[in-house]
């Protein structure tokens, strides 16, 4: 792609999701939700292979059905209460709709059967935008609006999406497939803690979005998109395969890496707002996901591709890419549990 349209695109990736972020006005928000997916969609096209089209186009749909039930709600609200400031939302049936909408652009469950398809049809980069950069203005939204939620609501679409994250991801072999259902179970965790402690659900937000730049960071490293062809990870790169390692058992939330600090405190809030039960079912998803995690974990490590003689090695060969943001995600991603109290300090 040209450079300097990469650079618009990108710009305006950074501007929708800024002027979300800024404002307190429904249009204005509906409007930088708007320029976000306007951005992306050249992005996910620009292999012009079939199934990148085909997942730009399904994409395309749903977050143009996102966006018509947001302008929807929001125009009903105004309708009711004169104003059309976010954090007003009185109306019982637009706050419903809003949360439905916001979840169906985020990928949560049961809305959720738009997202492994859509990640499996992009590359590996425009994939970690999907699965990161563009979950955080609908989550700010999200955030904004969570006092006139339907507490209901908000947890079954959290118990909902770890339960579906984590069960459906048990019998995948695509790598993004895996990271797409993995995306949905953390998803679950983040919402189902929102009316507590939205402290906590940025804290989550923040730690599965470094955890996951290292996980797809590390496999565009390796070029691996199938369980499979991790099975040469170790003999290509050892360094890299134990790190890998260490970062998917972040991702499932395993102590004492960086991913277990949200999982800990969101079942430490969870169990002080006298919801025990709520608590043992996440935790119990939490192992669901673990597994397809140790799976991945099993294929990089403990498995040895099958060759023969005749065969060229392509072992411990020399990699040509940028290794500084996979260096930063990696170590966040791994070594942040002492720093948790400090992290709570901060958004105290």
């Amino acid at each position: 792609m040209n450079p300097y349209v990469l650079t618009i695109l990108l710009s305006s990736l950074g501007l929708g999701t800024v002027v979300t972020f800024t404002s307190s006005h429904w249009l204005l928000a509906w409007m930088g939700l708007e320029i976000n997916t306007l951005a992306i969609i050249p992005l996910m096209a620009q292999h012009h292979h079939p199934r990148a089209v085909e997942a730009t186009t399904k994409y395309f749909l749903i977050q143009a059905t996102a966006a018509a039930m947001i302008l929807f709600a929001s125009t009903m609200n105004a309708w009711a209460t004169g104003e059309w400031n976010i954090n007003n939302l009185p109306s019982p049936l637009a706050s419903m709709t809003l949360t439905i909408a916001l979840a169906l652009k985020v990928g949560m469950a049961p809305m959720h059967l738009w997202m492994p398809e859509v990640l499996q049809g992009l590359d590996l980069l425009t994939g970690l935008i999907m699965s990161t950069w563009q979950k955080l203005a609908p989550f700010a939204l999200i955030i904004q609006a969570t006092q006139a939620t339907n507490p209901v609501l908000l947890t079954s679409l959290g118990i909902i999406s770890s339960l579906i994250g984590g069960w459906s991801g048990l019998n995948q072999t695509q790598l993004r497939k895996i990271l797409a259902y993995s995306s949905i179970a953390h998803m679950g965790w983040m919402i189902i803690v929102l009316q507590y402690s939205p402290q906590l659900t940025m804290i989550a937000l923040g730690l599965y979005i470094f955890m996951t730049s290292a996980a797809f960071l590390a496999l565009k490293t390796l070029a691996s998109t199938k369980i499979n062809t991790l099975a040469t990870t170790w003999s290509k790169n050892p360094a890299l395969a134990a790190i890998s390692l260490l970062t998917l058992l972040s991702l499932g939330g395993l102590p004492p890496l960086t991913g277990f600090a949200s999982k800990w405190l969101i079942l430490q809030e969870l169990t002080k707002q006298s919801l025990p039960i709520t608590a043992t079912i996440m935790a119990l998803t939490a192992l669901l996901s673990l597994f397809f995690y140790l799976r991945l974990c099993h294929a990089m490590t403990l498995t040895i591709s099958p060759s023969t003689n005749n065969l060229i090695p392509q072992w411990r060969k020399l990699t040509t890419q940028t290794s500084l943001p996979l260096t930063l995600t990696v170590v966040i991603a791994i070594g942040l549990l002492p720093l948790t109290p400090a992290i709570l300090m901060m958004t105290a």
